[in-house]
């Protein structure tokens, strides 16, 4: 079933943020806590000492379903972090078709920073600014 969640973007203490979270809401993280020297990408030199613990993506179930996700954002890997750029509407769509359908629609005349594709990660996965400057992000997550 689609639903929707918010992304955060933190520039370092993104696990502290969601642990104060976690003690609020009272719930569990939803799937392993993945940290940047936790990856192997391939092409790219792995993680240094100052990114390797940084969290690249952490899942916190929070109120009536809505799942709050986050992740660091160093700023030599792209754009500074500023309030206003920190955070993502997240579509998780019932089929690839459906998230094409959407990212086609929403992104028109905005700002493409990741086309739909499949990731390493396994998800069919993009991002962009739409023409209002709303950041979204838009995936399909094949049965696991």
């Amino acid at each position: 079933m689609a639903k929707v969640s918010t992304y955060l973007n933190f520039k370092g203490n993104t696990f502290e943020v969601f642990e104060f979270y976690k003690s609020v809401f009272g719930t569990e993280y939803s799937g392993p806590v993945t940290r940047m020297g936790d990856v192997n990408i391939e092409g790219m030199p792995p993680a240094g000492d100052d990114t390797k613990d940084l969290i690249m993506n952490i899942q916190l179930p929070i109120l009536g379903g809505h799942l709050l996700m986050g992740t660091d954002t160093p700023g030599e890997w792209g754009d500074a972090l500023i309030i206003g750029n920190n955070v993502s509407i997240m579509l998780h769509t019932d089929s690839r078709e459906q998230a094409d359908e959407l990212f086609a629609a929403l992104s028109g005349g905005g700002k493409v920073e990741m086309a739909m594709a499949d990731q390493f990660w396994g998800d069919y996965y993009g991002s962009f600014d739409d023409k209002y400057g709303v950041s979204w992000m838009i995936v399909h997550s094949p049965a696991r």
